[in-house]
């Protein structure tokens, strides 16, 4: 059942957005070579608890981290680890979650560490941009199927490959809810939106296939043909006049 929320209910998640969206900006400053994922996933622990707020993907589903960490053909869910280290040329995909007062936010970023390629860096800018066409379409009386449909008429122009396998969602008092929302174009129109709905939309965009993998982790999802996958993420919120980004600071 997808979640209308209240004024009260909107308030703390702006909250926990705010120190979500906060975080991610001390992350990216903080991120450097010589570093390990496990050194920067304390680091945002100790920015999120510093802010007032939980990070609401410790030991979600047993996940073994605070935030996600995933490094250059690493899609989503990399498990943060002293024995990677980051380099020059990679980039780093932080994927967080933030509770606050029983209300959650969920925001990912893609970071260029040093020089890459032009390639790479179209994909991670049109990544983002994808996000941004996408909550164009994010007002009251759409669908979830026009989120998806406005991603992929974006990407598909680039001949990049589209995840299929993991999508966006709604958000709330869980970090998972109602509904569901592709990143690509659906043969149903899918549920209405509706202004008070709270939702995480996220494409994940790979430079090669849309094809990815588990590893042997059984969290880290990495693309089948070893080329880089960038991230973007925001909780958003639809109201009356369009919709309002939770987690960006």
């Amino acid at each position: 059942m997808v979640s209308i929320k209240s004024s009260r209910e909107i308030e703390l998640m702006r909250d926990a957005g705010k120190i979500l969206g906060t975080a991610h900006n001390e992350i990216r400053d903080y991120i450097k070579p010589g570093i390990s994922t496990y050194e920067i996933d304390k680091f945002a622990e100790k920015v999120v608890s510093r802010l007032g707020g939980k990070c609401s993907f410790y030991h979600l589903y047993d996940f073994p981290g605070n935030f996600c960490i995933s490094v250059n053909d690493e899609v989503i869910h990399g498990i943060p680890s002293k024995n990677k280290i980051i380099k020059d040329g990679d980039i780093i995909k932080v994927d967080g979650g933030v509770e606050y007062k029983g209300y959650n936010s969920d925001a990912a970023r893609t970071h260029i560490v040093g020089s890459v390629s032009n390639d790479i860096k179209d994909l991670v800018e049109r990544t983002e941009k994808a996000f941004f066409e996408a909550i164009k379409v994010c007002i009251d009386g759409n669908h979830v199927n026009d989120i998806g449909s406005t991603i992929e008429d974006y990407i598909d122009k680039f001949g990049y490959g589209i995840v299929e396998d993991y999508v966006g969602h709604g958000i709330g008092t869980k970090v998972h809810e109602d509904p569901e929302i592709p990143n690509f174009r659906s043969t149903k129109k899918g549920i209405k939106l509706r202004n008070g709905m709270t939702l995480a939309i996220e494409p994940m965009i790979n430079l090669g296939s849309y094809e990815v993998y588990v590893d042997k982790d059984e969290w880290t999802v990495k693309t089948e043909d070893g080329l880089p996958s960038a991230h973007y993420e925001n909780t958003i919120l639809i109201t009356d006049n369009g919709p309002e980004i939770l987690s960006l600071v």
